[in-house]
């Protein structure tokens, strides 16, 4: 592989001295062994193109993914495990542990060991990866610590954007021009606009809660009878909370970020890719709308805001605005956005509980520290029955203690709301 990185992925790069790590951790009940750990993680390398490579910038900076025929193993990390709570302590230093681009790989696995307990915590650039990635190699990784004999099947990498673009799009004379046009634009008003200095961002930190299984359920069940989703639910109930502690602070808005597989079926479900286009929503509190009127609201916005998306136009337009890409990484260290949170509901997650080996406890949603002024950012996941949400941001933005007063609130929603469903 010698490409370069889609805008993207160029964005969730952000510069070689310090990447954007994706973290997400397992809680597993059984003995592990360090020889099955390195034995798992080979056979992971050796499926996906994108653990196998470095990251090589060309003279104007642009950086360019190259296969790296003597490539690192995925190391492994052996600590010590206390309690519970270290697995938060490892999440937030490995945050700011930033990977070695021109060595690679870009993956790496933390050990948090005792005799009948460990958190395997992966780390991965998160220009290789989103969480459905993630969650591809947490499953690949438990799969064949299990059962040694499992076979994973390597897929080519692709080489260039264009194999996901129509020839309509690419032989289009008049879009090309107007693409130039635009992006040397978008290059002299994001330059204009970047001349101040970046404030100083203050610590990152992570708000973890949990639902139990009964509250899940009902959730659940409640989110059915109102004809709405449980990402809808959780959507306006952050919103509902950020608005009451944060008052006319608040913008009444949240970006979704939305998995690319479903527009473009030649990225499997098992392969790592990077990119995920957003849909930016608004949830209103006006008008005497009730929490379920405007969770279906919600869910039919974003229905909607997904069925306009032209994925494939998308892609083809971004590539045309690299020169851009330093710019807009500048302006979203520099400015506070006009949304309250970057929300990502993925779901119940696919994979197995019960191993012959072991037992898989419980998955801790991923986290991911985003240099931006406006880092807030929630990520929930539900597994064994329990809806699971990580609160990113950092100091200078949103101070951790409203943050967690945002959270405990936003848990008193979804619980009041749950409940007293009418009959229908």
């Amino acid at each position: 592989m010698n490409r370069k990185l889609i805008l993207g992925e160029r964005i969730m790069y952000v510069d070689s001295t310090a990447t954007v790590n994706c973290i997400f951790t397992a809680k597993v009940r059984g003995q592990l062994t360090l020889e099955g750990l390195i034995y798992a993680l080979a056979k992971i390398q050796q499926k996906h193109p994108l653990l196998g490579v470095v990251i090589r910038e060309d003279e104007t900076g642009r950086p360019y993914f190259v296969s790296e025929t003597k490539i690192l193993p995925i190391p492994v990390q052996i600590t010590e495990r206390r309690s519970d709570e270290d697995w938060q302590r490892i999440s937030a230093e490995q945050w700011r542990q930033s990977f070695d681009v021109a060595k690679g790989p870009l993956a790496r696995l933390i050990w948090l060991r005792s005799d009948e307990v460990s958190e395997l915590i992966l780390v991965c650039a998160h220009c290789i990866c989103d969480g459905s990635s993630i969650l591809t190699l947490m499953r690949e990784l438990l799969q064949v610590l299990d059962k040694p004999e499992t076979r994973l099947i390597a897929y080519p990498a692709f080489e260039d954007i264009r194999t996901f673009i129509p020839n309509s799009l690419i032989n289009n004379i008049g879009l090309k021009i107007r693409l130039r046009l635009l992006s040397g634009l978008a290059w002299l008003v994001l330059r204009f606009k970047t001349r101040g200095k970046i404030p100083p961002p203050g610590p990152h930190y992570l708000v973890h809660l949990k639902l139990d299984k009964a509250a899940t359920s009902q959730l659940a069940n409640r989110c059915k009878t109102e004809q709405t989703t449980m990402h809808a639910a959780f959507a306006v109930a952050f919103m509902e909370a950020h608005r009451q502690i944060m008052g006319v602070a608040s913008h009444g808005k949240v970006i979704s970020p939305v998995d690319i597989r479903r527009f473009i079926p030649e990225i499997k479900q098992d392969q790592l890719f990077a990119f995920a286009p957003i849909a930016e929503l608004t949830t209103s509190a006006e008008k005497g709308a009730d929490f379920w009127a405007r969770a279906r609201q919600l869910k039919n916005d974003l229905t909607a805001a997904i069925d306009k998306m032209d994925i494939r136009k998308l892609l083809f337009t971004s590539d045309y605005f690299h020169s851009a890409g330093k710019y807009m990484v500048k302006l979203l260290k520099q400015t506070d956005g006009t949304h309250d949170v970057t929300l990502s509901n993925m779901g119940r997650l696919d994979i197995p509980e019960q191993y012959e080996n072991f037992i898989l406890e419980t998955i801790y949603s991923p986290s991911a520290a985003f240099p931006w002024r406006n880092a807030n950012t929630l990520v929930i996941s539900t597994f064994g029955g329990q809806a699971d949400f990580s609160f990113i941001s950092q100091e200078a933005f949103l101070p951790a203690e409203k943050a967690r007063t945002i959270l405990q609130q936003m848990q008193v929603l979804l619980s009041t709301n749950h409940e007293h469903a009418p009959a229908h």
